[in-house]
C-alpha cells in the first residue's frame, strides 16, 4: 500500500491509495452536505445528489448507469452532513471509464426540468419510508433533540421544503458548490497515481464557485416522546454530545462507544439483554464530523419497560468511568481490528480518507492505530462524567 496526495492548480484535492488488488474505487465528493443548508433549503444537498444522475450534457441516465454497470461496476452516491459523494467500484483496468462517468455526473449534470418535479415525488416517498421505519425515525428525531435547526434537520429535508425547490434554485446551488476547489477526489486501487492525476486534470471543469459557509451549530438536550398507532414495540434513543472528528477526544469516543455498545460483548448488550432480557438489541453508535460529534444509544423494548432500559443505559454510561486497564487494552485491540476489517473494502477506505481530509488531513487515517493506543483511562473517565443527554422514545399507543 502507498498513499499519495496532491492539490491541483485548479484547487481539486486528489487522494490516492495504491493497492495490489484488481479492484478500484473512484470517489468524488463536494465539501457540501446537510450541515451547510439553511432551514428553508433543508434537503437541497440530497436533492442535488439525486438529480446529478438524471443526465449530463453528453449522457442520459441510462448511459450513465450502463457506462459503469455494463463493465461489472457498481455506481452510487450518498449525502451526509459535510460531504456529498459520488462513487464507482469496478475492475482497476476500467479506471478511465469510471473517472469519466463520475466527473461527468459530478460537474456537468444538467438537471432536466421534467425530472425535478418527478424526483421531488421520489424523495417524498423516501421520507415517508424512513418515517415508517421506527429505528430510522428515532435516529432522525434524536438529532433534532441534540441540535437546534437547521443542523438538527433530516438529511432528506421535509416534504414541504423538497416540493418547494425549483430547477433554477437547484441548478444554481450545484454550480456554486460543485467546483474543483471545493471537491476531493479519492482513488483506492491498483492504479498509478500519475494516471489518476492526469485523468483528473483532463476531466475537471474550470469553474469558480462561492465560499461555502457553515451555519452556527447550536446544542440542546431535549427529551420527548411520540405515541403512534400500529406499533408493537417501543424504540428509544439517548443522545450525548461528544468530541468532534478533528479533536483528540475523537479516539476516546470510538473506544468509549465500542466498550459501551459495540457488539454482542458490549456492556449494554450484556446488562440489558443477556442479564435482564429487556431487549432484542441494544447498541451505541457515533456520528462525528469536523464541527460536531454525538453518540447515540439505541434500543427496542416493551412500552412499559422504556424507563427501565433508559435507567440501565445511563447507569452503564456512568460506569464507564470504572473500567479497568485490561478492559481498555482489550477495546483498543477490538477498535483497531474493526478498522482493519473495514479498510479491506476500498469504498470504505475512500470515504474515510475523504472525511479525514475534510476534517483536517487525510494522512491522519494512517495514524489511527497510534492515536487509539494513546487513549488513557483518564480520557475514558472524563467522557463518563457527561451527565446531560437528549432522549426520544417512539411508543405504541
Amino acid at each position: 500500500m502507498k498513499f499519495n496526495k496532491r492539490v491541483l492548480a485548479n484547487g481539486l484535492t486528489v487522494l490516492h491509495e495504491k493497492r495490489d488488488v484488481p479492484v478500484t474505487t473512484v470517489m468524488l465528493a463536494a465539501k457540501y452536505g446537510t450541515a451547510y443548508e439553511s432551514e428553508e433549503e433543508k434537503g437541497i444537498a440530497h436533492f442535488i445528489e439525486h438529480l446529478c444522475f438524471k443526465g449530463t450534457e453528453k449522457r442520459t441516465f441510462k448511459e450513465i448507469v450502463e457506462g459503469v454497470e455494463k463493465i461489472g461496476g457498481i455506481l452510487n452516491a450518498f449525502t451526509s452532513e459535510e460531504i456529498t459523494a459520488y462513487h464507482a467500484r469496478l475492475s482497476s483496468e476500467h479506471l478511465k471509464i469510471a473517472m469519466d462517468v463520475i466527473f461527468d455526473v459530478f460537474f456537468n449534470a444538467n438537471f432536466p426540468e421534467a425530472e425535478v418535479k418527478k424526483e421531488a415525488s421520489v424523495i417524498c416517498e423516501e421520507i415517508k419510508m424512513y418515517y415508517d421505519n421506527p429505528q430510522v425515525h428515532v435516529v432522525k428525531k434524536i438529532k433534532n433533540n441534540l441540535y437546534e435547526a437547521p443542523f438538527g434537520g433530516f438529511i432528506a429535508g421535509s416534504e414541504e421544503t423538497v416540493k418547494s425547490m425549483t430547477r433554477g434554485q437547484l441548478f444554481e446551488k450545484h454550480r456554486e458548490v460543485y467546483v474543483p476547489k471545493n471537491s476531493v477526489l479519492c482513488v483506492v486501487g491498483n492504479n498509478d497515481f500519475k494516471e489518476v492525476v492526469a485523468l483528473a486534470e483532463s476531466l475537471c471543469v474550470e469553474r469558480d464557485g462561492v465560499e461555502v459557509k457553515l451555519p452556527e451549530i447550536k446544542f440542546k438536550n431535549l427529551k420527548n416522546v411520540e405515541i403512534r398507532k400500529d406499533l408493537h414495540q417501543a424504540n428509544l434513543a439517548l443522545g450525548f454530545h461528544f468530541p468532534y472528528m478533528n479533536q483528540k477526544g475523537r479516539y476516546v469516543a470510538e473506544i468509549f462507544s465500542t466498550i459501551l455498545g459495540g457488539g454482542l460483548s458490549s456492556k449494554l448488550f450484556s446488562e440489558v439483554r443477556e442479564k435482564r432480557g429487556l431487549v432484542y438489541n441494544v447498541k451505541s453508535k457515533l456520528d462525528l464530523g469536523k464541527n460536531y460529534g454525538y453518540m447515540v444509544i439505541l434500543a427496542g423494548t416493551e412500552a412499559d419497560k422504556v424507563g427501565e432500559v433508559v435507567d440501565l443505559s445511563l447507569k452503564e454510561f456512568a460506569k464507564m468511568g470504572e473500567i479497568s486497564e485490561a478492559e481498555l487494552e482489550e477495546a483498543k485491540v477490538q477498535v483497531v481490528g474493526n478498522m482493519h476489517v473495514e479498510s479491506e473494502d476500498s469504498s470504505e477506505t475512500a470515504v474515510n480518507l475523504i472525511l479525514e481530509e475534510v476534517s483536517g488531513n487525510s494522512e491522519n487515517y494512517y495514524d489511527y492505530e497510534k492515536n487509539i493506543q494513546a487513549v488513557t483511562l483518564e480520557d475514558i473517565q472524563d467522557l463518563a462524567k457527561i451527565s446531560e443527554y437528549a432522549s426520544f422514545s417512539l411508543i405504541p399507543e
